[in-house]
């Protein structure tokens, strides 16, 4: 737990203690109850699982399917808002801001035919995922990609690659040095 809370005081400026992250911080108890709730969906029980993930939905405004793969050090910044669906999976380090989707694209039509194959986004370590994004389907966001605001990702992103736009283009190439939302005033992008 000591980790995972100083990867979040790395990451972000605006926080002063661990305790402060316990107690204020709605990403923070979003994945906590997601442990607790993973842990029961792979013991299939699956409706004690759901409850658990709704009861952090209204705690916290951040829905995690109790079936998401999670890795270290997932930071949910703000998070009001945030999706994570069943089949995501999410590697280390990843950074996502308030209102991001890791959605599903199939229709609900034949939902039979649905379950249990993959629908949602792989998401590579490293990544940064920013406010309103959507990456939907069962895409894979390459390591140290960098989603910018409201961006729209259907397709496979590569690594280290700048991802803005609806439809999301890539507009460049990712450095190493963390940037909230993405990118930042400064990034190489050129506007018509």
């Amino acid at each position: 737990m000591g980790n995972f809370l100083q990867s979040i005081i790395d990451r972000d400026p605006a926080a002063k203690s661990k305790l402060s992250l316990i107690l204020t911080y709605p990403g923070v108890k979003a994945v906590f109850f997601h442990k607790i709730a993973n842990f029961f969906y792979l013991a299939k029980f699956d409706l004690v699982a759901r409850f658990i993930s709704q009861l952090s939905r209204f705690l916290t405004g951040i829905e995690i399917h109790p079936g998401a793969k999670i890795g270290k050090n997932l930071f949910i910044d703000h998070g009001m808002g945030v999706v994570i669906g069943e089949t995501s999976e999410i590697g280390d380090n990843v950074t996502v801001y308030h209102m991001a989707t890791l959605g599903g694209i199939a229709p609900s039509i034949n939902s039979n035919d649905q379950r249990n194959i993959k629908r949602h986004p792989t998401i590579e370590d490293d990544v940064v995922i920013g406010s309103g994004a959507q990456v939907l389907g069962p895409v894979t966001v390459g390591r140290c990609a960098k989603i910018g605001a409201n961006a729209v990702i259907t397709k496979n992103v590569p690594e280290k690659a700048v991802m803005v736009g609806i439809p999301a283009k890539n507009v460049g190439i990712a450095d190493s040095e963390f940037k909230p939302y993405g990118i930042t005033q400064d990034s190489d992008t050129k506007s018509d």
